[in-house]
């Protein structure tokens, strides 16, 4: 946490900028105009510093700093957009559409673009495959587009509201967003806030209404398709 009381200077971009002691690199970034890109990060959560898109090159450090976490130091030289930096973003944005349905998600479209990505460069590889999870009256699960940002867990716990219905499961590539014993959410402690809905960077949770409409369903098929899943809810509640 920043302490006011305290500043400290650093460089970043060759340009001196003075922050509270305790700011991260992102913190001091964003207050003095310059673009670091992320994924996993959101102003409202805990910094989870998974998807390491936000990576930054400190001048004397071994290897790239996650600029969502790193604090500032007194002296710190930082570049943002070096050569080395914008590699490693260029790498892990390839990957991660090698592997993930990324055609809903706008900003990763967006920063694909920018870093002039290869989305060949990995293709034929194995990708995350989910079926829709439709077990409940309002919204729509797709893992298969889902980038593992924490996020909707993050939300779910103690950054928002203490459900903890979300949780992961497996490991390594197979790891995904479930919950416990993979139970419906109708089930588990979700309350059903949307709060992981609004957070989800990529349409791997996405309201009813909005999908049902996606699908060419009219109103009176989606009223229909929410009754159902209210019965269910009502059945096994």
């Amino acid at each position: 946490m920043a302490d006011e009381s305290q500043t400290i200077t650093l460089t970043i971009d060759g340009r001196e900028v003075q922050v509270p002691s305790g700011t991260t690199i992102m913190e001091a970034a964003h207050q003095h105009e310059t673009d670091v890109p992320h994924v996993c990060y959101h102003d409202g959560l805990t910094p989870p510093a998974v998807c390491r898109v936000c990576v930054v090159e400190v001048e004397g450090a071994r290897v790239l700093q996650a600029a969502c976490v790193a604090e500032c130091a007194p002296g710190m030289v930082v570049h943002t957009h070096s050569e080395r930096v914008e590699a490693s973003r260029r790498t892990i944005l390839e990957m991660l559409d090698s592997a993930v349905d990324l055609s809903e998600a706008p900003e990763l479209q967006s920063l694909l673009a920018d870093y002039e990505a290869d989305t060949t460069r990995f293709a034929g590889g194995r990708r995350r495959g989910y079926p829709l999870k439709d077990d409940n009256p309002f919204f729509m699960r797709d893992y298969s587009q889902c980038v593992m940002c924490w996020r909707c867990v993050q939300i779910c716990a103690e950054d928002g509201q203490f459900a903890y219905a979300l949780s992961y499961g497996k490991r390594g590539f197979d790891t995904h967003i479930t919950t416990f014993q993979d139970a419906a959410l109708p089930d588990t402690t979700c309350v059903f806030c949307g709060q992981c809905v609004g957070v989800c960077p990529t349409g791997a949770l996405k309201p009813k209404v909005e999908w049902g409409l996606e699908q060419g369903f009219d109103f009176d098929e989606i009223r229909q398709i929410t009754k159902q899943g209210k019965k269910r809810k009502k059945k096994t509640g």
